[in-house]
């Protein structure tokens, strides 16, 4: 990380030194200007996505520096970027109400300027993705080098460092879960069951991705505790 511009930004355009270092004058021209809209809700519809985008690189970014300090053998460090991650993601589904509030039919129109554009194609998206996929395995590698297996951290001691991170990633896949179900059900929403979207996808196919796991061995050690559950010596009762 270079430490060259360190220094308070001042040069360039922009009346204070908020506006020159936040860019302003250049975010906010990245919206549709009112006389391109085919819908006033357009702004507001384009503004959600593009702070989707930049939450969705935070978060991605977030990400890359706990794995990172996985590498280093530093779990306590990755889970704090793991929970920024995941509240980032949380942020992001709070967000997605604001696209309740556009009416079914001024949607439509909306969508007409969209094209054949779809969320899918979210490059904040797709490298979030990737991160996700190689913080999974950094995990893995850092169970590796710590000679244990998921069955004995999770029979351990609940506060140590290792613990901790494998339950911060379960909750960034919690937390993609929501995410995606809200998503599909702002979908259904807008558009009606058994509707395509732009690229004539069904809108039932944003349900499917749901149940996905970043993290799986995370979840299949659940179900192995639960089919193999620890003996309760005599008189201690059942739960």
């Amino acid at each position: 990380m270079s430490h060259e511009h360190a220094h308070p930004v001042s040069p360039g355009a922009g009346a204070t030194g908020y506006v020159r270092y936040m860019r302003t004058d250049v975010l906010l021209s990245l919206q549709r200007s009112a006389d391109e809209w085919v819908h006033p809700d357009e702004l507001l519809f384009q503004a959600t996505h593009q702070a989707h985008e930049l939450f969705l690189k935070a978060a991605s970014h977030s990400l890359a520096r706990a794995v990172t300090q996985m590498d280093g053998h530093r779990p306590m460090a990755a889970q704090l970027l793991v929970d920024r991650a995941t509240l980032t993601l949380r942020l992001l589904t709070d967000q997605l109400q604001l696209l309740r509030t556009i009416s079914p039919a001024d949607f439509h129109t909306i969508r007409t300027a969209l094209g054949h554009g779809s969320g899918v194609e979210s490059p904040g998206w797709q490298e979030f993705r990737l991160r996700a996929r190689t913080a999974n395995t950094a995990f893995l590698s850092l169970l590796d080098t710590a000679a244990i297996d998921l069955r004995q951290l999770y029979q351990g001691d609940p506060t140590v460092p290792l613990y901790r991170l494998a339950e911060a990633l379960v909750s960034l896949d919690e937390s993609v879960s929501r995410w995606r179900a809200d998503h599909y059900a702002l979908a259904v929403r807008l558009l009606g069951h058994n509707a395509r979207g732009t690229q004539q996808t069904p809108v039932e196919a944003l349900a499917r991705p749901v149940s996905h796991r970043f993290f799986p061995r995370l979840w299949a050690l659940r179900a192995l505790l639960t089919a193999t559950p620890p003996r309760v010596e005599s008189g201690e009762g059942d739960l």
